[in-house]
Formats: structure tokens, sequence, C-alpha cells
């Protein structure tokens, strides 16, 4: 009776320790299987998944993941050659734009120093802002075209953010003048250096500039911090909540933001973001706060 106990026990034994061995083996296939597709998802590779295990249904699961993966591959794929043939179509088309709207504005120069009626020139002269407006659009769809099909890897070299920003800030002093905003500016004493594109910065702090300049009720406050958060905060009481959160879509304008074509502040996010760092906006106390954070990735 004890031999056939013990040798129940010993078979037992056996039968656990190969289901131990067994689920040892599907969790490591497991294991194999998740960490290859996050790779695969976050990597341009025609490498699939191919697991150590020679278990069938974990194989079956590997195989039926690889055929998702090639068919999410070849979306992936077609996005981005479409996305790239609409960004040159913009590219072109805004460009091929430029050449009639400069004859247009060129004839209306010529017409208004020609005799008319009170009624012509103010029909005049709205044609002419319309104009203006469209020239400046085709100008800035054109810009953004250019910038989100540029290689995200430009030349970058160590700039001193406080530098550019005075730069920027030197260069709108006559536009911030006619609106009588006088900017607080505050900056820590040392630099702060980032790796970083220069002309790409400085459109950047352009842009917001221009954007103080149209939403301001006549201040505006500019703060640096030695962890290169640069921080443009203006009362803005024309502006909600709302408008704030959809500043940075494209072509979003505010009524109150004349000649606006509402691509000033993606261009500077999608700059901000090709540079590494993060914008975001927000609204409190009738108060607008645009910050940038610039990371140190030296």
């Amino acid at each position: 009776m004890e031999i056939w106990l013990w040798a129940f026990i010993g078979s037992m034994a056996v039968i656990i320790l190969a289901l131990l061995v067994k689920i040892h083996i599907l969790q490591k296939a497991a294991k194999e299987i998740e960490a290859a597709f996050a790779d695969r998802l976050i990597t341009d590779t025609n490498t699939l998944i191919d697991i150590s295990t020679g278990d069938k249904y974990m194989r079956s699961l590997a195989n039926a993941i690889n055929i998702q993966l090639r068919k999410l591959r070849a979306e992936r794929h077609r996005f981005r050659q479409g996305d790239i043939e609409l960004k040159n179509a913009v590219i072109n088309i805004s460009h091929d734009l430029r050449t009639p709207l400069t004859a247009i504005c060129g004839y209306l120069d010529l017409l208004e120093q020609e005799d008319k009626s009170e009624t012509v020139k103010r029909y005049l002269e709205i044609i002419k802002n319309r104009t203006e407006i469209l020239a400046q659009l085709t100008e800035e769809l054109f810009r953004y075209a250019v910038i989100v099909s540029s290689d995200k890897n430009a030349v970058k070299e160590p700039v001193a953010i406080g530098s550019i920003l005075e730069e920027s800030i030197a260069a709108f002093y006559t536009a911030l003048s006619e609106r009588s905003i006088v900017p607080n500016i505050k900056m820590p004493q040392g630099k702060v250096i980032r790796t970083l594109d220069n002309s790409a910065l400085a459109r950047v702090f352009s842009n917001l500039l221009n954007n103080a300049i149209k939403y301001s009720d006549g201040d505006l406050d500019i703060t640096l911090s030695e962890t290169g958060e640069i921080t443009f905060t203006n009362t803005a009481s024309g502006l909600n909540e709302v408008q704030v959160g959809k500043l940075f879509d494209r072509f979003y304008t505010v009524e109150a933001a004349r000649n606006s074509t509402g691509l000033g502040l993606t261009i500077a996010r999608t700059l901000i973001e090709q540079m590494n760092g993060t914008i975001s906006a927000k609204y409190e106390n009738s108060r607008l706060s645009i910050c940038i954070v610039l990371p140190d990735t030296s």
C-alpha cells in the first residue's frame, strides 16, 4: 500500500513539475511577445515577432500578431506617403498663389492713384484689406508647410535663451509702443543655455509677441526661469477659456484679432515640439498665459 502511495505522490510531483516548467515557458513566451510588440510599434522595421518557445499555441499567437503588424506597417507607410504628398501640395499651391497676389496688390496700388468717387474709395479699401489678409494667410501657410515638412533633426547649437528673447523684444519695440505696451521682463542673472535651433526659437518668440499685441489689454509680463521655462502673460479680457483652448489649432482665429491667419501659435507649437520642448496656454482671471518649457537635454 505504501509503495502505491509513494508512486502516486511521485507521479503527482512529476506532473506538477512539468506544469510549472510549462507555465514558465508560456510566461517567457508572453514576455517576449510583449517586448517585441512594444518595440515594433515604435521602430520602423520589417522584423517580425519571433519567440524562443516551440509551443504551438504561443507561436500561433505570435503569427496572428505578425499578420496585424504587416497591415499596420502598410497603413503607416500609406499615411506617411500621403502626408508628404499633401504637404508638398500645400507648399506648391501657396507658392503659386504668391505671384497673382503680388500682381493684384500692385494693380490696387496703381488704382489708388486714379481719380475715383468716395464709394469707389471705400470699396477699394475693403478689397485691399481683404487682399492683404489673403496674402498674409498664403505666406503663413507656405511657412507652416515648410516647417512641418522640414527635418526635425535640424542643426542645433548651444543658445542663450535670454539673448534671443531680448533681441526679439527689441525687434517688436515699435509695434509694442503703438499699443502702449511696456513689457515687464524678468530673467535670471546667469545665462540659460539650451541646445536648439536659434532661428526657430526666434520665430517662436516673434509669434508669441505678435499674439500678445493682438490680445493684450495693454500689459505684458515675460519671465524666463533658470530651468528653461518662458512665460508670456497678459490681460486679455476679450478671450475666454474655450477660445484659449483652441489657440494652437490650425486656422483658428478669434474675431477680436484682426488680420489673423490662425497659424502663428500652431507654427510656434510645431517648432517647440521639434526642439523637444512643450508649449501650453491657460486662462485665469482674464489673464492669458502661454508657457514654454525647454528641458536641458545636454
